[in-house]
């Protein structure tokens, strides 16, 4: 991973499931009573049963004036938007309303301690409150621009409805109805009844005049254009360089974010490219013909992120084996992450399919270990199949790329293995900070330590001597979760004894590590410990990085609880010997990933729009207040 690609990985903190409409409705409601209260005086009455009831009727008039827009926008809006072509949904629409609700309550707090402080009075109050409402029209016309894929006009009629709700009720409760006569007083009875109520309203509504709605509609139509001409100017650059919108992202990421939808799928496979990648498995069957344990090792990338794409790939992987699945990390970085979680059934399939052509023997070799500049690799050979796994720790690394692992794998062929499994540990990173992050790319001397390593790996196997072949299993699901690091699959342990050698292999569901932990744990196991050898591998499962893009493992989880656990692991695996034939066999699939390059460009578009789209976001939001500020102050 470039550091460009972290940047983007990053964004991964901001991937959360929005609350089912019902709780954004009820938390809205909430927010309205206490913000009715805090805005309506009733302190007079704060110590007398009175009080109480006033207080109650504070917290109704915030509830009716601030909480009824908010309602009537997290209804009416989908039914809106739905009607003129759009595809918001109740989740979508509750959320929406309710941060447009914050924003209003936001602001108009700020200007009451102004007011407060500076003795501007309730008029500058209210001034607040039209900005806020013209800003929560720009909010949201630019949320349904984006999902709805509505030009602005169109667009308007859904974005500006909780403006226009609230407004109407200050224009009936705020008396402001009897300015509009045409010809004479309003003597309607209906009118009078219903359309013009200011006695039933707060005192401090009366300070609200005829200006202030005029400059409302002014300040949404000036709003208006601003989020047109922003929307204009982040997205032209995507289409002219990458074919693709950056509305597009935008909507696939506030339905991944409001519901979970897969339409930020439909983005990366629009960006994708096919491509074919190797599916190697090696299998572990006893005696009765039954499968005992399985390593599955396709050369794909399992992101971008969350559970989109492959991001989810080792659990979807692990469920599809009658034995246990070992799914450790191949050589391939971003740019073979898959585009949908679709392509992950290509993957099985071939995988199935590699299985069955599976030829089976009981003989293996001891585990050996290599190491050629900062490469370690640890190797062991099953007949005339090896099971290859390189770290740089202590060094730091992260991803090696699908050419270097490539060829690393046909120098390993080449010195007698027949199929080859090639896993990258992705065991020891310091994190996503500086300009290099570990990344192996061709052509550099890590490139060649690796193939090197693998290479003189061959060799050692190819001639190593045979023995019987006895494999003990143990896993745990482990109390830690996501959050800590540490995915489904929690801490697999694979032990393989060859006559008396002791080979273990650590599986943890994670995204690399901590730097250290790796040797820590090898020393429990290997120098203090019952195994000859071992590694200690991570998934580079992409679930954990719904918090933050570096969540390794041992970043959240105590080390010694880690160490112990793992320990207890082996002991349970060594007690679990059987003899067992074993096999590799590999597939190739063709499956859409993001492509070569596409995530350097992708990162590099969307860190820019964050950068300067930002900054052009608070160029344009201030130049839009200054001009309704002026509008104010000269109206």
């Amino acid at each position: 991973m470039t550091s460009t690609q972290s940047n983007l990985a990053d964004l991964s903190r901001f991937i959360f499931r929005a609350p089912k409409w019902y709780t954004s409705l009820a938390f809205a409601l909430l927010l309205a009573a206490v913000a009715g209260v805090a805005a309506f005086d009733s302190g007079a009455y704060a110590r007398t049963w009175q009080g109480l009831f006033f207080l109650g009727r504070d917290a109704w008039e915030g509830i009716f004036f601030i909480g009824v827009p908010t309602v009537i926008a997290a209804f009416g809006t989908t039914g809106l938007d739905r009607f003129v072509g759009g595809r918001l949904t109740p989740n979508r629409s509750s959320l929406l309303a309710l941060i447009s609700e914050i924003v209003v309550v936001t602001i108009v707090t700020a200007a009451a301690v102004v007011s407060v402080l500076s003795g501007l009075g309730q008029r500058f109050v209210f001034d607040a409150l039209v900005v806020s409402l013209a800003s929560i029209f720009a909010f949201r016309l630019l949320v349904v621009i984006a999902v709805s894929e509505s030009s602005v006009v169109v667009a308007s009629i859904p974005a500006g409805l909780q403006t226009a709700a609230a407004g109407a009720l200050l224009l009936i409760y705020g008396g402001t109805l009897r300015f509009l006569e045409v010809g004479g007083p309003l003597t309607d009875a209906y009118v009078q009844e219903y359309l013009s109520r200011p006695e039933t309203a707060p005192a401090e509504f009366s300070a609200i005049s005829v200006d202030h709605f005029l400059l409302l509609g002014i300040s949404c139509g000036i709003y208006a254009v601003a989020v047109y001409a922003f929307v204009v100017a982040v997205d032209r650059p995507w289409r002219r360089s990458m074919g693709v919108s950056l509305l597009d992202f935008l909507r696939g990421f506030v339905g991944h974010v409001a519901e979970g939808t897969r339409e930020l799928e439909e983005f990366f496979q629009d960006l994708g490219e096919e491509a074919i990648v190797p599916v190697s498995v090696l299998s572990f069957r006893t005696d009765s013909g039954n499968e005992k344990a399985r390593f599955v090792l396709p050369m794909i990338h399992p992101g971008p992120m969350g559970e989109i794409g492959g991001g989810n790939f080792p659990e979807r992987v692990a469920a599809d084996s009658p034995g246990l699945v070992f799914p450790p990390h191949a050589t391939a970085g971003h740019d073979f992450n898959l585009v949908t979680e679709r392509e992950v059934d290509t993957i099985i399939d071939a995988a199935e399919t590699a299985a069955d052509r599976i030829t089976y023997d009981t003989a293996a070799t001891r585990g050996v270990r290599v190491t050629s500049g900062e490469m370690s690799m640890l190797g062991q050979a099953f007949d005339d199949d090896g099971l290859l796994v390189a770290t740089y720790a202590p060094g730091f690394a992260d991803d090696v790329e699908y050419g270097v692992g490539l060829s690393a794998t046909a120098e390993a062929r080449t010195s007698g293995l027949e199929d080859v499994l090639l896993v990258d540990a992705h065991n020891s990173n310091d994190g996503l900070e500086g300009p290099d992050l570990g990344h192996v790319t061709p052509g550099s001397k890590r490139a060649f330590d690796m193939i090197e390593a693998a290479g003189a790996a061959g060799r050692r196997l190819s001639t190593a001597d045979r023995g019987d072949l006895e494999l003990g299993i143990a896993w745990d699901e482990t109390p830690w979760t996501p959050t800590e690091g540490i995915g489904p699959l929690g801490v697999r342990v694979a032990v393989v004894d060859v006559d008396g050698h002791e080979t273990g292999y650590v599986l943890i569901d994670g995204n690399n590590m901590e730097p250290g932990l790796r040797g820590d744990l090898l020393d429990a196991l290997v120098a203090e410990g019952p195994v000859d050898a071992a590694e200690v591998l991570t998934t580079d499962t992409h679930v954990v990085n719904t918090v933050e893009a570096d969540n390794q493992v041992g970043a959240a989880v105590p080390w010694p609880e880690l160490e112990g656990l793992v320990c207890d692991l082996v002991d349970e695996a060594r007690d679990d010997y059987e003899p067992v034939e074993a096999g590799a066999a590999t597939e190739r699939a063709t499956v859409t990933v993001f492509g070569n390059d596409r995530t350097e460009a992708l990162a590099s578009h969307a860190n820019a729009v964050v950068a300067m789209g930002g900054a052009f976001a608070v160029s344009v939001t201030l130049a839009a207040v200054a001009v309704s500020i002026l509008l104010f102050l000269f109206a």
